[in-house]
């Protein structure tokens, strides 16, 4: 099928963007619909480059013209359509001196429609493989390419208007000069060839200014488009970036902003190329009131601020400092080394090798009393290339750095007479290049996220934790004396880091019953969470009440065991006491799972309900299985083999459905294990046998008598004998 068809074939959001691509004057998608054919089956490719081949499609192209407004005079078409084929012809003309411009331009749209095609088959094929599609090209993207399009065709067009200049200031000298060898002393005749090099003149003198005119709009377009990139495009990439550190699940990648930075660095320096051309025409020819001599000073200097600014923007930290062995990103350790990538996003293939990366540190340090200097070690110079990048941008990926406290020069008393733990002294690392292109010298600065640096392994915990509330929180990249007066957090804002916890190390995030239960335990019961505040002091200095642990303690004891032992795991994970209300309007055997509120390295448990020979509930508990327990055998192979003895000693599994109603094999019977071996089978009753049951509080409330004592572990699942005693336990805190 001819490529032009299968565009008319796609669905709208794609046929939106072919409108789009045709929506300027360079080509009209008339000419492009009704010489489809046509113009698919010649080589523009070569026309580009071959002036007699363009020549010869260019007259081709004519007739072809020529051809279809006939059809349509046969056929009895509109007159619109007609008059419309004549005017696109007549436009054309103006490519007779130079065919091959024309031909880049057909080619130019070619390309252009296959990415579109490409980019509607790619979608279709993730649809198919049921990838839920990131919603990444917005209303403001698209409008970005749409701006893109016309400033590169704009650009085009200009090179046009600087050729014909440069031939029109050839016709004027080349005549101004045999005039003046000529030397006629006919005064009619030399007052007739004064009048045609007069009009010459003028004609010049309107060109010139047409074309700095011109050139200011187009400056006017590429200030617009700047603006977008580097103060929203850019901004919003960062802050996806400083979220993404903290576990969400946001794109960081910057393929797309590295073609818009490039395409705009293009087209400055096209612009830049056109007002030298300027400076040498003038220099053949000038005259009193010259607008090249009274505008290009002005247009240069705003040329080269708007590609200064360009270009210091372009300079990015892609990939922030972190450890392989580190909980996440922006936790670094001395003496251990680290890696961090930065990546150029102007990528011009004359740059590969040619800039230099070189990383400091701490240039920016705060005056604060006993606040730590850190000296940068291994290579910390290196070129931007493109062989270090899995997309062929221009990056420096430093992978071997380490960090060495300086012993003098640093902990002075400061201005700021702050009181700062190790883990909320932030710190910069810095990075510099130098650009130079085309006569054009820019030093380009950037800088990573703020690092918090530790050096042992038992601040780890504390470092993150600060590296979670900052990024939260923080806006500003650079505040290093943020936690000297730190805001507290709204739940909205920490509930939904929580989840991107679980997400990062589950790859599924909390559920909004699940962010209630914690919120419950953080402010009490509560209408709605979304007023509530939490300060970082309470999150992570503070013991819960009855503890001897803080809250952020408890959360990641529960992220590392979820992360070793339960990655898969689904379910309610309710607070103390709120079981017994889920669980006894329950059918009988349902059960959920617990974490412990004691336990400082996480735990967790599961209670299930039964009913009285009277059908009251009985809900049930186990002491919480701790991360020791389940590094000997797996949570799954705990619900499975779980067993209690009845009164005739009758071993019963009395977990059957995982709230709310789903049975037990369908909710873990994927990861249960084959294993049945001796070693295996006694490390399975040595943990269940050191958790039986306890008592239940719910029947006892309600004024009954103590369970029967008679629950334990029964040992037919494992070859044992099924009367095994247990002893009765005490109920205890989870």
């Amino acid at each position: 099928m001819a490529q032009w068809e299968k565009l008319r074939q796609l669905e709208s959001v794609y046929l939106t963007q072919v409108d789009e691509l045709y929506d300027g004057d360079a080509f009209p998608m008339d000419v492009r619909h009704y010489l489809a054919h046509w113009i698919e089956g010649q080589d523009w490719d070569r026309a580009a480059r071959d002036h007699d081949v363009a020549m010869l499609l260019f007259q081709v192209l004519l007739e072809n013209l020529d051809i279809q407004h006939s059809r349509f005079v046969q056929g009895g078409e509109s007159f619109l359509l007609q008059h419309n084929i004549r005017r696109f012809k007549q436009s054309f003309q103006r490519y007779q001196e130079e065919p091959y411009n024309l031909a880049n331009i057909i080619q130019w749209f070619l390309v252009k429609e296959k990415e579109i095609l490409q980019n509607a088959e790619l979608a279709e094929q993730v649809q198919l493989l049921q990838v839920q599609q990131s919603p990444m090209e917005t209303d403001s993207q698209r409008n970005i390419e749409r701006k893109m399009t016309d400033l590169k065709n704009k650009v085009q067009c200009m090179e046009h208007t600087v050729k014909c200049l440069e031939e029109q200031q050839d016709e004027f000298d080349f005549k101004y000069q045999t005039h003046n060898m000529e030397g006629t002393t006919n005064e009619a005749e030399k007052t007739e060839q004064m009048k045609v090099l007069q009009a010459l003149l003028n004609r010049l003198d309107a060109s010139r200014k047409s074309m700095l005119s011109g050139m200011g709009v187009l400056l006017d377009g590429v200030e617009e488009l700047l603006c977008v990139l580097v103060r929203e495009e850019l901004v919003q990439w960062q802050r996806r970036q400083q979220k993404a550190c903290i576990g969400a699940p946001d794109s960081t990648c910057l393929d797309q902003l590295e073609k818009w930075f490039t395409t705009e660095a293009e087209c400055l320096f096209q612009v830049r190329k056109f007002l030298k051309k300027l400076e040498e025409l003038m220099g053949k020819v000038t005259y009193d009131q010259d607008p090249v001599k009274k505008q290009k000073p002005a247009l240069q200097k705003r040329v080269d601020s708007l590609l200064t600014s360009l270009l210091k923007s372009a300079f990015v930290v892609e990939t922030q400092p972190s450890m392989p062995q580190g909980k996440g990103p922006l936790v670094l350790r001395t003496n251990l080394q680290f890696s961090v990538k930065t990546r150029f996003l102007v990528k011009f293939p004359e740059l590969n090798h040619a800039m230099k990366v070189n990383v400091s540190m701490d240039r920016e340090a705060p005056l604060v009393k006993g606040y730590r200097r850190f000296n940068v070690l291994g290579t910390s110079s290196k070129a931007l290339n493109m062989a270090e990048s899995m997309s062929g941008g221009m990056v420096a990926d430093f992978r071997h750095l380490t960090l060495k406290e300086q012993k003098s020069g640093g902990g002075g008393k400061g201005i700021h007479d702050l009181s700062l733990s190790v883990t909320e002294e932030l710190h910069i690392i810095n990075f510099n290049t130098e650009f130079l292109l085309h006569d054009m010298s820019v030093s380009l600065e950037t800088s990573s996220l703020p690092v918090v640096i530790i050096s042992n392994s038992s601040q780890q915990q504390s470092a993150w934790a600060s590296i979670l509330w900052f990024n939260m929180l923080c806006l500003e990249p650079k505040n290093l004396l943020f936690f000297a007066n730190c805001p507290a957090a709204t739940w909205p804002q920490l509930g939904e880091m929580l989840s991107w916890q679980f997400l990062s190390s589950t790859t599924r995030g909390l559920e909004s019953n699940q962010l209630d239960m914690i919120a419950h335990k953080l402010f009490g019961k509560q209408q709605s969470y979304d007023a509530c505040n939490i300060s970082w002091t309470k999150f992570s200095k503070e013991n819960v009440p009855n503890t001897n642990f803080t809250f952020w303690v408890w959360f990641d004891g529960i992220l590392f065991m979820v992360k070793s032992h339960l990655e898969n795991l689904s379910g309610l994970f309710p607070l103390k006491g709120k079981e017994k209300t889920l669980l006894k309007k329950k059918q009988r055997g349902t059960f959920l799972l617990r974490f412990s509120e004691s336990i400082r390295d996480g735990g967790i448990t599961f209670s299930w309900v039964d009913y009285s020979p009277t059908g009251e509930p009985d809900v049930r508990s186990v002491q919480p299985f701790t991360k020791v327990d389940l590094g000997q055998i797996p949570f799954h192979e705990i619900i499975r083999n779980f067993q209690i003895l009845e009164e005739e000693n009758v071993p019963e599994n009395p977990l059957l459905f995982l709230y709310p109603d789903t049975p037990k094999v369908e909710a873990f019977g994927k990861y249960y294990t084959e294993k049945s071996g001796g070693d295996y089978t006694r490390r399975i009753l040595n943990t269940l046998e050191a958790k039986s049951p306890m008592y239940s509080d719910t029947v006892e409330c309600e004024g009954s008598g103590p369970m029967n004592p008679r629950y334990g572990l029964a040992g037919e699942a494992f070859g044992e004998s099924p009367s095994l005693p247990v002893n009765h336990q005490s109920t205890k805190s989870l």
